[in-house]
């Protein structure tokens, strides 16, 4: 193993040196050589991280996943290969149709020969053959299917180069300036292609923008699942969602040149996490890099959450000449802190209200505060809201 890695680092190298000169242009160089570090600082301005990485490998994040906020990054922007994690965007662009109507689940998508050719993790595809859309999904999230990515891609954009346009247009929409796709699979380039590059930062991006449908992270955490009626039995290509507590996707991907790579996710108590491994050398490496990452963020940092939208927050408000006694105020939006642990057993919440107001009130009126603070220093608010309308009973109410 560690002389095919040796091999595949001497190919990477190679390809950065010959396309260098035009990676100002069109920035399509490829991947530098991993270097291994032994403990790696945390980000700037971000508390130093308990995290030390032991198995060399190119890119790791860790960040909160419903905020983006970054606990841990070492070369977070370094273009990598992303192997079979392209397929997230294949994933994103199908549900988002799925979301906007203009596709169901349902919908049937026929292999065409072409998807039925395709090489590498696949659920074996024959020219003709017809599946729902919500199956071909779970098979790229569960078993990253080559064959089903081509023929989604293909049912979508009627071609695999058409949908590669599709996912650069969503890529520079979403931000994802270190992106450039060249398929819809991630499989390694031939002859004369270029490969698809991703950072870890844009990876990060692609997966909480995918983590928002349900359904995505249902066929993520899915340890085995039948296809085919139950002729063939997909297993999971991310290991954790079998082995790390709390795992719940989200896609892995490897080859030669590329090395082991993992988005994964976790979830415990109010805590949602995402961890980035690019260019590990071995698969347990890879795994076992990205478990210490998420272990280190549940063992260091905590979830506040001082409120949720439409909660109930503060006491009963006394209403003066309205048509009901009192109200209760509901918090306006979520408020919710990612804090290190040592710095969150000194947050305070406060939720300020007024004892008593007077009617008329309209529905969404701000009637107080939700304020998080550590040490007299505000970390957040949220305003609190009348949940509905109260109509006065003075006689003069009908004049305004």
């Amino acid at each position: 193993m560690r002389v095919r890695w040796l091999v595949a680092v001497a190919v990477s190298v190679a390809m950065a040196a010959a396309v260098a000169a035009a990676e100002a242009r069109n920035r399509t160089a490829g991947p530098a050589r991993p270097v291994p570090t032994a403990a790696p600082a945390a980000v700037p301005a971000a508390p130093a991280s308990p995290f030390r990485p032991e198995a060399p490998y190119a890119a790791a994040l860790l960040l909160d996943r419903d905020s983006g906020q970054v606990l841990f990054a070492k070369n977070e922007h370094r273009r990598w290969p992303p192997a079979s994690m392209a397929k997230m965007m294949t994933v994103l662009i199908a549900m988002e149709q799925v979301r906007a109507q203009a596709l169901r689940l349902d919908d049937p998508v026929i292999a065409s020969a072409w998807a039925s050719k395709i090489g590498g993790s696949q659920v074996y595809l024959a020219e003709g053959e017809q599946f729902r859309l919500g199956d071909l999904l779970a098979s790229i999230m569960i078993a990253s299917a080559n064959d089903a990515a081509v023929a989604v891609a293909e049912r979508i954009a009627g071609s695999t180069d058409a949908f590669v346009e599709l996912m650069n247009q969503r890529a520079k929409e979403l931000g994802m300036t270190d992106t450039e796709f060249h398929s819809v699979h991630g499989l390694p380039p031939g002859k004369g292609q270029l490969p698809d590059l991703m950072s870890a930062a844009d990876l990060a991006t692609l997966g909480r923008e995918l983590a928002r449908f349900p359904e995505v992270m249902e066929w993520a955490k899915t340890s085995e699942a039948p296809f085919r009626n139950g002729t063939l039995q997909m297993r999971n290509t991310n290991h954790l969602v079998r082995t790390y507590p709390g795992a719940d996707g989200l896609k892995t991907g490897y080859y030669v040149a590329a090395g082991f790579e993992v988005t994964a996710t976790a979830t415990r108590d109010d805590l949602r996490l995402m961890a980035i491994v690019l260019g590990a050398p071995t698969k347990k490496g890879c795994f076992d890099e990205a478990a210490k990452l998420l272990s280190s963020g549940f063992s260091g940092w905590k979830a506040i959450v001082a409120a949720r939208r439409g909660a109930a927050m503060g006491g009963p408000i006394r209403i003066t000449r309205g048509k009901v006694a009192e109200i209760t105020g509901v918090a306006a939006g979520d408020l919710r802190l990612v804090l290190a642990r040592a710095e969150a057993k000194d947050a305070k919440i406060e939720v300020k209200v007024p004892p008593q107001l007077a009617a008329p009130i309209a529905k969404g009126q701000v009637v107080g505060e939700v304020v998080v603070t550590r040490q007299g220093q505000q970390l957040g608010r949220v305003d609190v809201v009348a949940p509905s309308d109260v109509e006065s009973t003075s006689w003069f109410s009908s004049w305004y």
